[in-house]
Formats: structure tokens, C-alpha cells, sequence
């Protein structure tokens, strides 16, 4: 959100269960949250917007953009489970906030101390409520019927989610495009963010799928 803010008016909700929203149970589901995306928009008068989504947020803005098709203009889907199989089996073993952030800390190394404290936060029971409702999951057919342009975004290494899923999306129509950030896990968002930051600016501004490419982010340099 900092890298957009100077040039798009951006905005973050935590789903429910997650973050510091409320933690009920029975408020949980990918439907609703397609729900509780639009009625954030509806309750801010956000206008038909990119929407970029990560993972579960990712299926999110899927299920969103085939209910509500007018209200997206573009979707950048980050370490999106295509297929219910792309989900590591491991993650239903997650039955816990602690357990779940002993998993990404330890088995599966992530560097990033926020998300180790935003997976803490987590309900656990949400947790694996929504991984098994994600593992069900084909949205081959959705993709499909997204007319808006759509990149899909994973990291080579992600042991979380199966990064061949980029293959799914390939050549499948014009409007779609997938790119592997080599040196990244679960979170190229984090694990390469100057790459991706640069590649979402561009996304945000051209039409022109083919155009788009890993970019190393230029910085001046001051002594």
C-alpha cells in the first residue's frame, strides 16, 4: 500500500477470522467473504477498482470478480490455488495459531516477522475451516469467465502453494497472464518486493499483458 499510495488511493480490510477483525466462526467462508469485500466497498463508495488479492484473498477476489463483474477493473491474484490439490497437505495439519506459525517459521522458513505476528492473530479454527474449504475448490471454470485483465502472480519456491499452477493459466486466454518470481516463496510481495512492487505499478497502467516483466527496482544511491 505504501509503494501505490502516492499515485492510487488504496485500501486493505481483514476478512473475518483474520487480522484484527472479529473472530467468530460462523462468519467465515469464501461466500461470504464475497460479501463482506462488497459491502467494504458499498460502505466506502469505492468505484469499480483493481483488486489485488494473496492466497486466500486471491480466490477471494475470484469469486468476487465472476459475482460482480462490473465492480473490478483489473486482478492481480498472488499465490492463487487454481485447483484444491495446489494446497500443501500440510496446511491441514495447521489446527492452531501457534502451530500455523511454528509451520511457517520453522518447517516452511519465512523471514518476515509480520507475517508470523498476522498468523498468530489468526482464529485457529478459521484457519482450518477456510484452508479445507479452499482445498475443494476448482476455479478453472471462474478464470474462465473474467473478461478483465488478469495477472496471476507465484514464487518458484512457494511450498505452501504449488507454484505450476502458473502453467494452468497459460495461453488460456488473452486477458490472462502468469509470472514466476524465481526467488520467492509463499510471499513475493515480501520475499522480492522491489520486483514485485515495480511489476503491480506496471500492471496497474498498461493493458498490455505481453509488455509486462521482472524488472530490478532502481534506487538512487546517496553517500
Amino acid at each position: 500500500m505504501e509503494e501505490l499510495a502516492e499515485q492510487h488511493r488504496t485500501y486493505a480490510l481483514d476478512l473475518w477470522g483474520f487480522g484484527d477483525s472479529d473472530k467468530s466462526t460462523n462468519r467465515h467462508g469464501v461466500e461470504k467473504y464475497v460479501d463482506l469485500l462488497k459491502a467494504f466497498m458499498d460502505e466506502l463508495g469505492v468505484a469499480p477498482a483493481a483488486l489485488v488479492g494473496h492466497s486466500l484473498g486471491a480466490t477471494v477476489a475470484v469469486k468476487f470478480a465472476v459475482a460482480n463483474p462490473n465492480r473490478v477493473t483489473k486482478l492481480m491474484l498472488v499465490s492463487l490455488p487454481v485447483v484444491g490439490e495446489a494446497i500443501n497437505r500440510r496446511l491441514f495439519t495447521a489446527g492452531s495459531t501457534s502451530r500455523l506459525g511454528r509451520l511457517l517459521g520453522g518447517r516452511w522458513p519465512v523471514d518476515h516477522e509480520e507475517v508470523l505476528a498476522e498468523a498468530e492473530k489468526a482464529n485457529e479454527n478459521v484457519i482450518a475451516l477456510t484452508v479445507q474449504a479452499c482445498a475443494e475448490l476448482d476455479l478453472r471454470e471462474n478464470l474462465r469467465q473474467i473478461k478483465v485483465p488478469l495477472l496471476a502472480v507465484y514464487g518458484e519456491k512457494d511450498n505452501l502453494v504449488d507454484p505450476t499452477q502458473a502453467k494452468l493459466l497459460e495461453n488460456t486466454a488473452s486477458n490472462v497472464r502468469s509470472i514466476t518470481l524465481p526467488e520467492s516463496r509463499h510471499f513475493p510481495m515480501l520475499d522480492e518486493a522491489s520486483k514485485f512492487h515495480r511489476l503491480l505499478r506496471d500492471f496497474l497502467v498498461t493493458d498490455d499483458l505481453e509488455s509486462l516483466t521482472l524488472k530490478e527496482e532502481w534506487r538512487r544511491r546517496t553517500h
